[in-house]
């Protein structure tokens, strides 16, 4: 059995760097999180695969370790092994043992078994998905959210034994839960530690459950919490509250909580990041003799001056009137794009003043006009 390999699964290179490699993460962790991947199947276990990988690269000591020996627990034959090998080569075994890379792997991924033990023994986690308004996503809020979760039994105090103390102590593992098994290999013994089989990992024995959990040291409970939204949150992006999900019956770890965040769009303004986008109509006289247009912003309107002459499609910004940074203390901008407006029709006092203006047109200032007048008479 061979080792995983984590920095294929984040599409990283051995020699990237930690925030390469936290990027990796992240953009893989959004285009496969469950809940936003109902339709395939397969996502779950990529986004389980995806976080394994980024808790070993993540951490420094246990990427040194994974780097070294295939686990991040380390040496899986325990300090000072390598001399016991060291006088073995590869051409040495000459054959007789022509899978020694693979029984070799297989040792290596013991620690890796257990660590998948220590990540499972947490609860499992839950995803819920809430529907934000422009303002709420773009200000921030608090929302209070209904979730069904399995928790720690309060009259037990999540032993499972009647009030809290009807048990012992698990003589086969001392309470920890955890116990050695060795196992005789061609390379000697091997030991391997696992779960308690004799407590199943609770580290106790009871004597009499719980009658209101029934020995499990956890209920299921219906409950809202609030939830602080912060300000620039943005659609698709997942909020984690890490032990807010549902808890392990065995040592009352609980998961995370996901909340999947929806935001509904502005009537006229368009985000992308922290800038917000939008085309104003202006009246053609406005643009013009030059003059002020009123702009939405994110809770207020704005006024933004333009001159005189300007043009279809010119682009005006409004600084710092954009969403917040979730990082930063910044804001982004408003970008405005121009859009001139002619009258659908004009009155005979219009027609008049037009005519009087025509008359004095300098066709010098219309340069693309001048431009197709010169091709036309040189055709």
């Amino acid at each position: 059995m061979a080792n995983k390999d984590y920095y294929s699964t984040l599409g990283v290179d051995k020699k990237a760097t930690d925030d390469e490699i936290k990027s990796a993460y992240r953009k893989l962790a959004k285009q496969y999180h469950p809940d936003l991947n109902r339709d395939n199947p397969e996502a779950a276990e990529k986004f389980k695969e995806i976080n394994e990988a980024y808790e070993v690269l993540g951490d420094k000591q246990k990427r040194s370790n994974y780097d070294q020996f295939g686990s991040a627990d380390g040496n899986p034959f325990g300090a000072g092994a390598g001399g016991g090998f060291g006088g073995f080569s590869e051409g040495g075994f000459g054959g007789a043992f022509s899978g020694f890379d693979e029984i070799f792997n297989m040792f290596s991924n013991f620690g890796s078994r257990g660590r998948a033990q220590s990540e499972n023994s947490a609860g499992d986690d839950i995803t819920v998905k809430i529907t934000l308004s422009f303002l709420e996503a773009a200000l921030g809020c608090k929302k209070t959210i209904n979730i069904s979760r399995i928790e720690k039994c309060e009259h037990c105090h999540g032993t499972g034994a009647k009030n809290g103390s009807d048990y012992t102590v698990c003589s086969n593992c001392n309470g920890t839960g955890q116990a050695r098994y060795a196992q005789n290999t061609v390379f000697g013994r091997i030991v391997q530690v696992g779960t308690c089989k004799t407590c199943g990992g609770k580290g106790k024995i009871i004597k009499e459950k719980c009658e209101h959990c029934s020995g499990n040291g956890t209920l299921r409970k219906t409950k809202d919490i609030t939830v602080n939204i912060p300000a620039g949150i943005d659609n698709d992006q997942v909020m984690t509250i890490h032990n807010g999900g549902h808890a392990n019956g065995t040592n009352n770890q609980a998961g995370d909580l996901h909340i999947v965040v929806s935001v509904r769009e502005h009537q006229m303004l368009k985000r992308d990041g922290t800038n917000l986008y939008i085309t104003v109509p202006v009246p053609f006289l406005t643009a013009m003799a030059g003059g002020t247009i009123l702009v939405p912003g994110i809770n207020e309107k704005l006024e933004l001056s333009i001159p005189e002459a300007t043009q279809t499609g010119s682009v005006f910004k409004i600084k710092g009137k954009g969403v917040k940074d979730l990082k930063r203390d910044t804001r982004g901008d408003i970008i405005v794009t121009v859009q001139v407006e002619l009258p659908k029709r004009l009155d005979r006092k219009m027609r008049e003043a037009l005519q009087s203006i025509k008359g004095m047109d300098d066709k010098e200032t219309y340069t693309k006009h001048k431009e197709y007048l010169n091709k036309l008479n040189n055709l």
